[in-house]
């Protein structure tokens, strides 16, 4: 059985996705792009900035189901210059208290909207 979980306070979908799904005791979020929620354009400001959008609506769509970042146990982080990595991971670390959950980041041609970043993110539901 799966349900799907979604938020005003983050980006409606782009594409024929939800935002989130819960299976059993997981969440899904689809990747975040740093869209306003409000406007639906991207978010004005350097990689940052971009990066504060994208946690918050994760962090939106984790509180729609429940949850918060202490529940998240992988997240993938989408880049188009990992000369932007160290950026990146500093906004991101500061929305996590350790342990902090698994990940991975790779470095990708282009991203939707031409933005910087993009991540997703697996929640255990306990």
């Amino acid at each position: 059985m799966r349900d799907v979980v979604s938020s005003r306070d983050a980006p409606a979908a782009i594409g024929p996705y939800s935002q989130a799904v819960r299976a059993g005791g997981l969440l899904f979020i689809s990747g975040q792009i740093p869209l306003d929620p409000e406007s639906g354009e991207v978010v004005n400001g350097d990689v940052s900035a971009q990066t504060h959008r994208v946690m918050r609506s994760l962090g939106a769509i984790l509180e729609a189901a429940g949850a918060g970042f202490d529940d998240v146990v992988r997240t993938t982080v989408f880049l188009t210059d990992l000369g932007d990595f160290a950026r990146v991971n500093e906004v991101y670390g500061s929305y996590f208290t350790a342990p902090a959950p698994t990940r991975a980041t790779v470095q990708v041609a282009a991203l939707p909207k031409g933005v910087s970043v993009e991540i997703d993110a697996i929640a255990h539901l306990g």
